[in-house]
């Protein structure tokens, strides 16, 4: 669990803090946040990842589960973007299994059908069944060995399209320490199979949230029910949003563009998404 020395970078930026707070407030303060290179023992072997924190205090921790490209630098700038609001934010490999980050810099530069066959056994590893399970109690008993984590409160784990299951199972993984989770743009939430995580609700006691995307809710205009009718079951608070305007992936900045040339990044929409995730930290991190 110790630090990896040979890629370990540590330095410490400036970064807005709360750009926008769960109130809805602009807050224009800053803070100092520190980023460092990490590495993780888990059953399944040694996951890097990026550690980013206020540089001074404690506070609850987040895990960020990225996209299907992986941990790269937009992924540490939302993490950073967080740190600045309070929270100490591990954004794991979610790929380690098969190959240490980054494995892509730029999503925007991919051209997705090019890079498909690489994809498929990058996502199968993290996705495959018990994979999470094994990994999300090793990181969080990671995080609770940290000083910049304030061992008292919640976790919280958000994910962005395929980190979006990955969400639903690191909160069924364990229930005791996660206390928010939310999905945005997520992918393969409600299926056909046994192991849907839609079906994980009764395993899960943090508060969620899931915000759809609008072609998304085209393609499986049934998932928004069935999310909510499993989470409500369940009596799990949770809130499922379409996105009315925003494509699948608008919540990342690099995501590579539309076949028409439109970028998928949705600006507006985005903030709306990060307001919704503050909000749910202020009520699920306690």
């Amino acid at each position: 669990m110790e630090n990896d020395e040979l890629t370990r970078r540590d330095f410490v930026t400036t970064v807005a803090a709360g750009i926008v707070a769960a109130t809805g407030a602009d807050l224009a303060a800053q803070q100092q946040v520190t980023e460092t290179n990490v590495s993780i023992k888990t059953p399944d072997g040694t996951c890097d990842a990026a550690f980013i924190h206020p540089a001074s205090g404690s506070y609850p921790a987040v895990i960020i589960w990225p996209d299907a490209f992986g941990l790269r630098p937009s992924m540490r700038e939302m993490a950073k973007r967080l740190a600045g609001s309070g929270y100490s934010v591990l954004v794991p490999n979610p790929f380690y299994r098969v190959s240490k980050a980054p494995i892509w810099e730029d999503a925007s530069k991919v051209n997705f059908q090019e890079v498909r066959p690489k994809l498929t056994p990058l996502m199968g590893s993290i996705q495959a069944d018990g994979a999470v399970e094994k990994d999300a109690p090793a990181l969080i008993a990671w995080l609770d060995t940290q000083k910049a984590v304030d061992r008292s409160k919640k976790i919280g784990t958000q994910g962005y399209c395929m980190g979006g299951g990955l969400v639903v199972r690191t909160a069924a993984a364990a229930p005791d320490r996660i206390g928010a989770g939310a999905s945005f743009h997520g992918g393969g939430l409600v299926t056909d199979r046994p192991n849907s995580p839609h079906l994980l609700a009764p395993k899960i006691k943090g508060r969620m949230y899931f915000g759809i995307a609008t072609n998304d809710d085209v393609q499986q205009p049934d998932a928004k029910t069935k999310l909510k009718e499993a989470f409500d079951a369940a009596k799990v608070p949770a809130e499922v949003e379409v996105y009315s305007m925003a494509q699948h992936g608008w919540c990342v900045p690099d995501m590579p563009a539309q076949a028409n040339g439109q970028p998928i990044y949705k600006k507006d929409d985005a903030d709306r998404a990060w307001t919704k995730l503050l909000a749910l930290y202020k009520a699920g991190l306690v």
